[in-house]
């Protein structure tokens, strides 16, 4: 048998149906309420393997209400658009299935897991996605998984620690990654990985993001800062504000940013109005 990307496994007699072209995450004029307010207004998106997209934006833009709706969070209502991955609208599955489709949510806030070892918590999301009685075979998983957590720099011990339970900030997002290394996804977002973590765990963690880069893995990165962004350097930076993208450039438009705010943004958009509305009134 041979196994597709999304880890599910093919018969010798069929074949992998996705093409080039559908090679990407697109999310189509999607609107999205959280508590009856609507947060996402018509925002559109494409992420393509092998590229990473930041998006940046002030407090309350929907960054985050973004990454959970892609996610499937429960607390959260898609009204209207789709999120396709790979040409296949994933707003109906259950966050489950949509892991195992290929996409990957790493938190701003991971949730700590009493009781569940970090190594016993990565196995079994593996283990789920292998066909029904094949198992894992525990000497490569062990061989594989200190592989990874050494380009982490992460001591043998967290295996055993219980999944993000008495974890710095920075031993938290580390471990975020971690589980993305082993996963392997086709589409991972990363929800404010910068955020609480000092200039080393900072400089350790994009580091390990750096090493996953490559044309089989699409990154959605969210980020407040332009910090991160020196450390992992985008292919594409857009702007997101009240719901919507309302700029998109290269790695200079976070450099300007970083220097000039989001007022000039926000100018552009208060002028855009007026001069729309201006058009409609002389109609």
């Amino acid at each position: 048998m041979r196994r597709h990307p999304s880890g599910r496994y093919l018969a010798y007699n069929e074949t992998d149906q996705t093409t080039e072209s559908m090679s990407s995450l697109v999310i189509k004029d999607l609107h999205a309420t959280v508590d009856g307010q609507e947060i996402l207004r018509g925002l559109t998106l494409e992420v393509e393997k092998g590229k990473v997209h930041a998006i940046m934006g002030p407090n309350g833009s929907g960054k985050s209400t973004l990454s959970k709706v892609i996610g499937g969070h429960p607390d959260y209502t898609v009204t209207s658009g789709e999120v396709l991955l790979d040409g296949e609208n994933i707003l109906e599955m259950e966050p489950d299935e949509r892991a195992r489709k290929g996409i990957f949510l790493a938190f701003q806030y991971p949730m700590e897991i009493p009781g569940v070892s970090n190594a016993n918590f990565i196995r079994a999301a593996l283990q789920a996605r292998l066909p029904e009685g094949e198992e894992l075979e525990a000497t490569e998983y062990y061989a594989h998984l200190y592989e990874k957590m050494d380009m982490l720099e992460m001591p043998r011990a967290f295996t055993a620690r219980s999944v993000n339970e008495g974890f710095s900030g920075g031993e938290k997002k580390r471990n975020e990654i971690l589980q993305m290394a082993m996963l392997e996804p086709k589409y991972a977002i990363l929800d404010e990985t910068d955020s609480g973590l000092d200039i080393d765990a900072l400089r350790i963690v994009s580091a390990g993001v750096n090493s996953l880069r490559g044309k089989d893995l699409g990154i959605l990165l969210i980020t407040h800062y332009q910090r991160l962004l020196n450390y992992i350097q985008p292919d594409v930076v857009h702007v997101l504000v009240h719901g919507r993208i309302v700029r998109t450039g290269g790695p200079e438009l976070a450099l300007q940013l970083e220097e000039e705010g989001y007022d000039f943004i926000r100018e552009e958009i208060e002028q855009n109005a007026n001069a729309a509305a201006l058009g409609a009134g002389a109609l």
